[in-house]
């Protein structure tokens, strides 16, 4: 998707098309299809950067992911909004680490990881 494109779309938008691109990446996951999840993870960027740029740094509405079915949405939107609401994005990840449901559960494991070492710097 390209920026103008991003630039049109409403927050609430730009938050469905998060949620959609990261059940693509658990469906790519699941079937070993790493070049297209490493498509989607840049789709995915995309928006968390269109999101940071609105005004008051509107990665906050990416909370609302939080309570989805699938684990993949719920660990790409703490992530992406550790920046803004660190403690309640660590308690997801945590909660996704302690679930044992992989592969969700190894990457929120490895992301608890590179926070407690100071390696993973939310920004």
């Amino acid at each position: 998707m390209k920026r103008a494109q991003l630039e049109e779309m409403s927050v609430g938008q730009l938050v469905d098309r998060f949620a959609a691109i990261c059940i693509e990446q658990d469906r790519a996951l699941l079937y070993s299809e790493f070049a297209n999840y490493n498509k989607l993870y840049g789709e995915m960027r995309a928006l968390e950067e269109e999101l940071k740029k609105r005004p008051g740094d509107q990665r906050r509405a990416l909370l609302s992911l939080y309570d989805h079915s699938n684990a993949q949405v719920r660990l790409q939107a703490a992530g992406a909004s550790l920046a803004v609401a660190p403690e309640l994005a660590r308690l997801q990840i945590e909660q996704i680490a302690n679930s044992r449901k992989f592969p969700q559960a190894g990457d929120a494991g490895m992301m608890l990881d590179g926070l407690d070492r100071g390696d993973f710097r939310p920004t």
